[in-house]
Order: structure tokens, then C-alpha cells, then sequence
């Protein structure tokens, strides 16, 4: 499973938390805003994250990706096992999720973090 590197990378975002919840899911999180979540367990999604709604509307066109389940609605998509995607693309479409949640969060709280 290719969760080390994504928890490495996640990790390596200024701020970035880890925790497991719902029993089987790595969730990170910014300012305790959850930007992507990767599975622990196999099933049919390996990685979930935030996507603005433009990105949303293409990701989903793209094989392997697909709305998240219960977050489609705030514009989240996840990964199929056979989204054959590049590390490289992936990594990019993390930092964006975490770009995104860190954009919503208050200013006092995007003080606090850059202080």
C-alpha cells in the first residue's frame, strides 16, 4: 500500500496533523480541518481529499476518480485503486487540498499559524 509516502508528504505541510478515526482512516488535518483522509485497511478508496469546485468537475471525469463518498458534497473525490495517477500528480492534487482548507480557515487562525 502506498500510504507512507502520502503521510510522509502530508506530514511534511506546515502544520499538518495526523490521527485515525473511524477506525481504519489516516485523517489529515490543518488547524484540525481535515484536507485528505487515506484508508488503512484496503477497499474500494485508498485516498479522499478537498478539491475546489472546478477541480472537482475534472477530477471526476478522469478514471479511478471518483465523488467521495458522504464529502461529494463539499466537493471531495477519491481514488480508486486503478487511478492510475503520477506520485508527482498526486502530491500536487495533496497541496492543493491542503491549500484549499487552509484558505477557509479564519484570518485570526491563518495568523496564528504564520506567527
Amino acid at each position: 500500500m502506498e500510504i507512507e509516502w502520502v503521510r510522509r508528504h502530508c506530514l511534511s505541510l506546515p502544520h499538518s496533523t495526523e490521527t485515525v478515526q473511524w477506525g481504519n482512516d489516516l485523517v489529515f488535518k490543518i488547524a484540525g480541518k481535515m484536507y485528505a483522509v487515506a484508508a488503512l485497511e484496503p477497499g474500494a478508496h485508498w485516498l479522499s481529499f478537498k478539491c475546489s469546485p472546478e477541480s472537482f468537475a475534472e477530477l471526476t471525469e478522469r478514471a479511478g476518480i471518483v465523488p467521495a463518498p458522504y464529502l461529494a458534497r463539499a466537493q471531495w473525490v477519491a481514488l480508486t485503486e486503478s487511478a492510475d495517477l503520477p506520485r508527482a500528480e498526486v502530491k500536487a492534487l495533496l497541496r492543493s487540498a491542503y491549500e484549499t482548507v487552509l484558505s477557509k480557515l479564519p484570518k485570526k487562525t491563518r495568523d496564528v499559524l504564520r506567527a
